[in-house]
C-alpha cells in the first residue's frame, strides 16, 4: 500500500511540474484536488488503454526507433484530462503539442522521482 501511495504522490507531483512549464495544461477550481483525481484517472488509462495502444501502434514504435512512444504519452495525457473533465476535475489540455510537451515533462519528472525514492527492497 505504501508503494502506490508513493507512485501516486509521484504523478501528482508531475502532473504539477506539467501544469506550471506547459502553457497550454491548465487547473481550474481546487488544484490539489484536480492534481490528486488527474494523477489516479492517468494511472489508470496508463494501465488499461496505454499497453493496447502501444500493441496496436508497434510497427510505428519499431519504425521510429521508439519514438511514437512520445505520441502515445501525448494521447494518453490528453485522454485522462478529457476523462477527468467528465468527473468535473479541473484539469484541461487544450491540444496536441500542449499534451506532447506535458507527456514529456510527466515522464521525465517522473523518472527522476522514482529514482530518487527508490529503496534497496525493490
Amino acid at each position: 500500500m505504501g508503494k502506490l501511495l508513493v507512485r501516486w504522490l509521484i504523478s501528482a507531483l508531475a502532473l504539477v511540474a506539467a501544469a506550471w512549464l506547459v502553457p497550454g495544461i491548465r487547473v481550474e477550481g481546487s488544484a490539489w484536488l484536480a492534481y490528486a483525481g488527474m494523477a489516479v484517472v492517468l494511472g489508470l488509462v496508463n494501465a488499461v488503454i496505454r499497453p493496447l495502444l502501444k500493441l496496436l501502434t508497434c510497427p510505428l514504435i519499431i519504425l521510429t526507433l521508439g519514438l511514437f512512444t512520445l505520441v502515445i504519452n501525448a494521447t494518453t495525457l490528453w485522454l485522462a484530462s478529457r476523462i477527468a473533465l467528465g468527473f468535473g476535475l479541473g484539469f484541461r489540455v487544450d491540444g496536441f503539442w500542449p499534451a506532447f510537451l506535458g507527456g514529456l515533462v510527466v515522464s521525465i519528472v517522473t523518472v527522476v522521482l522514482s529514482a530518487m525514492t527508490k529503496d534497496d527492497r525493490d
